[in-house]
């Protein structure tokens, strides 16, 4: 048997991984990595063959520090790159100034309740939702793709458990006419499996033909499973993070994404062999190293066991990367 010869790589191994470490995966860090290191990173992610990454976030500096050279990064990607790339923004304003620096495609994010949209964008739902028409625009004008992004899809941390209504209702509001996706959101990784694959199943079902993005964090520890059960109901892009980096700084006990390297060994795509995993493995070591920060991914762990049989475990001859100091 191949790497790539098993059901579960079969079954799973065209759905689209999208890491957003250097979005919701710097959020919760304290140190803003430079323009010039973010850029080595979303090409090292690229020539390793990610094929989608979330670069930045249009929010305020003064809010989420680590977000500051959004824009330098996007103003020094070619076009080519920026193909790839997405950028979270919440305001038709962020789109247009992302759009006008080269960014093509935009992340337009909401929560489903009001209290988090609040505290995240300032703003309720609706009015959120009454402003994406003009984002939409925005966002047509270059020839770009704009999803509609629900954030607490699941649950709130203010007012607890979300219906699924609330979510179908904002997937078929006709002011989100013209998004090319929709992402569903365990913003504070509560879900289980079986909740996750039957939204995703009736947001698919029951809203206009778009694309099912999952995004889901790893709090309770379901985070892969909860993937697992997201792609299987027919998801065809999902979300994670180098190491299990991130979390939203305005959703009180959510956690780290769940981690790119525990969805990539799960998913098995093409395009992964067990070098590249390894080199992804070093990257993610190295970032997390100079940052300060904790490894979470399982997968990595695995990855540097002795346990040398097994072909996904990296050569003894590739030291890791020192932990670096604390923030």
């Amino acid at each position: 048997m191949t790497h790539f010869d098993s059901p579960l790589a079969t079954t799973l191994g065209d759905t689209i991984l999208r890491d957003v470490t250097l979005r919701d995966g710097l959020q919760l860090t304290g140190k803003l990595l430079p323009t010039e290191q973010k850029l080595e990173t979303v090409r090292e992610l690229l020539r390793l063959g990610v094929p989608a990454i979330e670069l930045g976030s249009m929010a305020r500096a003064d809010l989420v520090p680590t977000m500051a050279n959004t824009l330098e990064v996007v103003q020094a990607l070619t076009p080519e790159e920026l193909e790839k790339c997405w950028i979270w923004v919440a305001t038709p304003g962020h789109v247009a100034k992302a759009a006008a620096a080269g960014a093509r495609n935009f992340q337009y994010c909401l929560s489903a309740s009001d209290s988090h949209n609040k505290a995240n964008i300032g703003r309720t739902t609706d009015e959120s939702l009454a402003a994406l028409p003009e984002a939409v625009e925005y966002a047509r004008a270059v020839n770009g793709h704009i999803q509609l992004c629900i954030a607490t899809s699941f649950t709130c941390p203010f007012e607890g458990y979300v219906p699924e209504e609330r979510i179908l209702a904002i997937a078929n509001d006709p002011r989100a006419e013209g998004t090319t996706d929709i992402v569903i959101c365990d913003t504070l990784g509560q879900a289980v499996p079986a909740q996750v694959a039957r939204l995703i199943t009736r947001v698919r079902e029951e809203s206009p033909a778009r694309r099912i993005v999952y995004h889901g964090h790893d709090t309770w520890g379901l985070g892969v499973a909860n993937t697992l059960a997201a792609i299987q109901a027919g998801a065809a892009m999902v979300d994670g993070a180098l190491g299990g980096l991130g979390g939203c700084p305005f959703a009180p006990g959510a956690s780290g994404n769940t981690s790119s390297e525990d969805i990539l060994f799960a998913t098995r795509p093409g395009w992964l062999t067990p070098d590249v995993f390894g080199e992804l493995v070093v990257l993610s070591e190295k970032l997390l190293a100079e940052l300060g920060e904790p490894n979470r991914s399982k997968a990595a762990q695995g990855a540097r066991s002795r346990a040398e049989a097994f072909d996904w475990v990296m050569p003894s001859a590739v030291q890791p990367t020192p932990a670096g100091g604390g923030n």
